[in-house]
Formats: structure tokens, sequence, C-alpha cells
């Protein structure tokens, strides 16, 4: 990359980290360049305005999520195998983002009520996420590893229940032992939807 693309990928890697410790709303230019050793005009030469930052961060992170969790995923068989991956893999991420914390997470609180590009952006990959774990679990159906009258829907949203129980409990009331009680949950999860005729993994 050229010396303004790797500076604007330098700028970005910081923004993420600032989003995932402040919220999307707590980035400032002024802090960017500080921590940059920039001035702020140098770091607004790289992004038309705050918001456009701020957008460039969400689509960042949303990156790096397909690329840890996603595509790793859906290299494993169909069926039970990819679904177990999807969720194994992010409960690895959100493990390390107790401590970080989570944009999708922090997104939703901070942009629950406030409509624009931010919010849209987060709601497309949010919703982009959840198709993507009810295929794999409609597929798991299709293939006979959990049950034919099993509902998918339901499947993802307790799922998605156990993860932000997880965020909760590990990062707000720092429980230990909450990456354990995820998994556990999970796995009762996926007793109580597998094929009978399906033996256990």
């Amino acid at each position: 990359m050229r010396k303004g693309e790797l500076t604007r990928a330098a700028i970005l890697d910081v923004a993420l980290e600032l989003s995932s410790r402040d919220g999307l709303e707590g980035l400032t230019i002024g802090l960017l360049a500080d921590r940059m050793n920039m001035s702020k005009s140098g770091v607004f030469a790289h992004f038309g305005s705050r918001e456009d930052l701020q957008l460039e961060v969400v689509k960042l992170y949303h990156h790096r999520f397909e690329q840890e969790v996603f595509f790793p995923s859906v290299r494993e068989p169909r069926g039970l195998p990819r679904l177990q991956s999807m969720f194994d893999r992010w409960l690895e991420r959100v493990s390390v983002e107790i401590a970080s914390g989570c944009i999708y997470i922090s997104g939703a609180v901070e942009y629950d009520d406030r409509p624009g590009p931010i919010r849209e952006e987060l709601v497309k990959m949010v919703q982009a996420w959840q198709g993507a774990l009810q295929r794999s679990a409609r597929q798991a159906i299709e293939v006979g590893h959990l049950r034919p009258d099993a509902d998918a829907e339901q499947l993802v949203y307790e799922m998605y229940g156990l993860i932000l129980a997880l965020h909760h409990d590990a990062r707000f009331l720092r429980m230990p032992g909450s990456v354990e009680r995820a998994r556990r949950g999970f796995e009762r999860l996926i007793e109580n939807y597998r094929n009978p005729s399906m033996p256990a993994q």
C-alpha cells in the first residue's frame, strides 16, 4: 500500500480500538489525532467527516468479524458442524471482547433510537450475521442433524441470547465462569433441537 493508505489503515486501527472501549459516540477526532500524533486536519484529510470515520470503523469491525468467525466456519461441513463452528468462533471472539468491547453490542445500545447511516449500517451487518446463522440452522435441519420441526429462527434467537448474557455477565458484572456457562447453554440448546435419530457428537 502507498503511504497515504498505510496511514489511513493505521488511523482506522486506532479508531476501532477507541470505539470498542468508549463507544462510537466516544470517538473524537481530537482524541484520535492525539493517539496518532497527528493534527486534527491531518486526520480529517483521510475522512470527510466524523460520521464517515465512524462508518469506516463499523465496516472494519464487520470485516474482521467475517474473517475470524464467518469465513472459517463456512468451510466446515453443512449442518451441525458448521453451526457449532459459528457459535464456537463467535464465543471465542466475544471472550476476547470482554476486555475491549463489542461494536455490535455497544452500537445497538448507542443507536437503538438514533436513526441515520451508522444505525442503518449496524442493523444491516447484524441482520446479515443473523441471516447466516439461520441459514446454517436450516441446513442442519435439512441434513437431519436437527429435528424436522425445529424452528431455525427460535434457535438463533436463543443463541443470540446466550452471547448477550455472556457479554453482560462477563463485562458488566465481572462474573467468573461466564464463558463456560454460555458454552454449556449452547450444548443444552442443541440437545433440545437434536434429531433423536442422529447420534450425539
